[in-house]
């Protein structure tokens, strides 16, 4: 092992589960200490996986591992992530925003609430953590900052159009994953005279996580789906590339290709 991140510091939301304890692992696997935060410590009432769990199997990696409980939906609890996890672990090197809501359903009657749920933990969520480390990165001449983004952003081709599975449902998601693909791209501009490398990344198909079975099910087709593996390696080469490779919106699978990047396990196997 390599162990190519080995003494920096990464931060990951939503490292309860699926693809952000993936991410979790898989950066522990090559070194780098971390803080890793969700609101589930120990059980979800339906889901499995845990933020005790996933600390758990990056220790395995000898490395340090920060727990803290926030809800990304909630201004103040968030906002204690960042300082918990320089208090643990010193300045945070690497940024992962991974934590999102997906609520489906039709706009036609689509609540308030729910709009502004969704747009503060895909939107302002990621921006307030990202604010707050951007100083010291900015201090130190680098910094590496990935946002999670989702392929339901793109416009529907039509008419006629598609609505079958969760086409016709999950428009708002899509809406505010593309708000957080432009806004990444406008910060990116700013940052890059100071070294921060700061991009978007989507899967090419759907990761079957936890929280996306129980939505999806078995509604999709094996060429519909990609391997959380795969998409973890390609969120890796983010956390590592170079000071010009910023301001992107990659592709999972895209990545892997150009670069020329094999797909190894979460413990980098």
């Amino acid at each position: 092992m390599v162990e190519r991140l080995k003494n920096r510091h990464a931060v990951v939301t939503g490292a309860s589960r699926g693809i952000g304890a993936g991410i979790a692992r898989r950066l522990a696997a090559e070194g780098a200490n971390l803080t890793i935060a969700a609101r589930t410590l120990d059980q979800h009432p339906t889901l499995n996986g845990s933020l005790n769990e996933t600390a758990e199997l990056c220790r395995a990696h000898g490395v340090s591992v920060e727990v803290v409980v926030a809800d990304m939906g909630d201004a103040d609890s968030r906002a204690l992530v960042i300082p918990a996890a320089v208090a643990a672990n010193g300045p945070v090197d690497i940024l992962v925003n991974n934590a999102a809501a997906a609520i489906y359903q039709s706009l036609t009657d689509y609540p308030l609430k729910r709009r502004r749920l969704m747009t503060e933990i895909n939107v302002q969520a990621p921006f307030d953590l990202i604010q707050q480390v951007i100083g010291e990165m900015e201090e130190r001449g680098e910094g590496w900052i990935v946002n999670l983004s989702s392929g339901s952003k793109h416009h529907p081709p039509g008419p006629p159009y598609d609505l079958g599975g969760v086409r016709g449902i999950y428009g708002w998601y899509g809406a505010t994953k593309a708000m957080l693909d432009r806004a990444t791209t406008a910060l990116a501009s700013e940052l890059h005279p100071a070294g921060i490398r700061l991009n978007c990344i989507e899967p090419r198909a759907a990761v079957m996580s936890e929280g996306a079975a129980a939505v999806l099910g078995d509604s999709l087709a094996a060429d519909q789906i990609e391997s959380l593996e795969a998409m973890v390696e390609a969120v890796l080469f983010l956390c590592d590339c170079g000071p010009d490779h910023t301001g992107n919106l990659e592709v999972s699978l895209d990545i892997l290709e150009r670069e020329n990047i094999a797909t190894l396990s979460l413990d980098g196997n």
